[in-house]
């Protein structure tokens, strides 16, 4: 997987533009093309967990210098050293997938190869609009969506475009073109190891059951992500010696792996907090030390690294499940569904208590029940800081050399403004 996703083995469709130095022609020329765009897409997801309640700074750290401004939520005047959020490439990314969408089909002919393509192309760019739209804009809020301020969309080749950023709700109706466009042209319901980074059928389901998640589109996220579930269901069981880690790109639960979540750039650079390892229930919950491994009196993760590559696996798709069934008054299906997930993850004796105490909520208790399985379950992936904007965008305190620093509630650092060097290129973007 990471020789087909590297850019020196699509060394020849990147760097001259329009394209490249190759223009492609063929069905294999254009796959190369997708390849490209899959490999620009940006490993994000770890500078975000770096905003969150997850973790703390390791200053004896080489990278510390690189990652503590994010740390702190310094988004102006930050030192110039500071990693930059991605915005540049997620653009490069959908350049790509509008070329291929523009040109596959005439050049390469008809086909059910082509169309797998450019049914992929689609999902890629909603993706990455999609992505980009929860990154440097508000969270979808029903009233103020047709006005609040999104990211430009991009949807063909123009060199000569103004980027001017749309609502949110017009990026969002782009996000939904893309994947009614490209959902029908899938055929590949799920693809081998080594090529399991590219969109199928049930990772357009798991896609659009997370976005409309994020829009609290219950019904349609409950839809989306049984649909998923119903082609394929397993968990990595951690009470079994064998059983991978379940962001491990050959794990049973993947869907797609296509995002190095937490590459050493930043985990050399941080430990776990103490105050959200201690919410694993120690020899109880599996995930305190399958997740996370013991250095001193801190703990560090496991869960990075080369070979941890996730997009979309079917333990979202259960939270997500379970959350959109509560939502749509379904207590009973969103219990069970949650305690299907616990069970491969506690002990027995410990998941025979949880399971009456479960069964026994109801209410806000149930859904910060299952709320807070969500950051148990899928931390250091990057859907903590997500979460974290819609549902409420509580108060976080980062201490660091005796001093507080204060993401307040509701505090407008939730939403990152667009980066220095997109600005002075956009005027637009201001």
């Amino acid at each position: 997987m990471l020789a087909g996703l590297s850019l020196s083995s699509c060394d020849k469709y990147l760097d001259v533009e329009p394209v490249g130095r190759v223009l492609p022609k063929t069905t294999e020329d254009y796959r190369g093309l997708l390849t490209s765009a899959y490999s620009y897409f940006p490993q994000h997801k770890s500078l975000l967990a770096l905003r969150t309640d997850e973790l703390i700074l390791n200053d004896f750290s080489e990278q510390f210098v690189y990652n503590r401004d994010i740390y702190f939520w310094k988004d102006t005047d930050f030192d110039p050293v500071t990693t930059p959020f991605p915005y540049q490439f997620f653009y490069q990314v959908v350049f790509y997938t509008n070329n291929i969408i523009a040109s596959a089909e005439a050049d390469a002919g008809k086909s059910v190869e082509v169309d797998q393509i450019v049914g992929e192309a689609y999902l890629l760019r909603a993706y990455s609009h999609f992505e980009l739209l929860n990154l440097f804009a508000k969270p979808y809020n029903t009233a103020t969506a047709a006005t609040d301020r999104g990211v430009p969309i991009s949807t063909e080749i123009d060199l000569e475009q103004d980027y001017k950023p749309a609502s949110v709700e017009a990026v969002y109706e782009q996000i939904f073109k893309d994947i009614e466009a490209g959902e029908p042209r899938l055929s590949v319901n799920s693809y081998e190891l080594g090529k399991n980074y590219r969109f199928t059928r049930r990772a357009a389901l798991a896609l659009k059951a997370r976005i409309h998640l994020y829009r609290s589109e219950w019904k349609k996220s409950l839809d989306a992500a049984q649909k998923a579930l119903d082609m394929d269901s397993r968990l990595e069981d951690f009470n079994l010696t064998d059983s991978k880690l379940p962001n491990h790109f050959q794990s049973v639960e993947s869907v797609m792996s296509l995002e190095h979540t937490f590459p050493t750039s930043v985990s050399g650079s941080v430990y776990i907090s103490p105050d959200f390892i201690n919410r694993y229930a120690e020899n109880k919950d599996l995930r305190r030390t399958r997740f996370f491994r013991r250095s001193g009196s801190r703990y560090s993760s496991i869960k990075g690294g080369e070979e941890f590559v996730v997009s979309f696996r079917n333990a979202e798709l259960y939270l997500t499940k379970a959350e959109a069934a509560y939502h749509e008054s379904n207590e009973p299906l969103a219990k069970e569904t949650l305690l299907a997930l616990k069970a491969k993850r506690l002990t027995p004796d410990f998941y025979s208590t949880e399971s009456v105490r479960i069964n026994a909520l109801s209410g806000a208790a149930l859904l910060n029940e299952i709320l807070e399985e969500r950051a148990l379950e899928l931390a250091l992936e990057g859907h903590r800081w997500y979460d974290l904007r819609r549902n409420g965008q509580p108060q976080i305190i980062h201490t660091y050399d005796g001093e507080q620093y204060i993401l307040r509630q509701n505090d407008p650092r939730y939403t990152l403004p667009f980066p220095r060097e997109a600005v002075s290129l956009n005027p637009d973007l201001r």
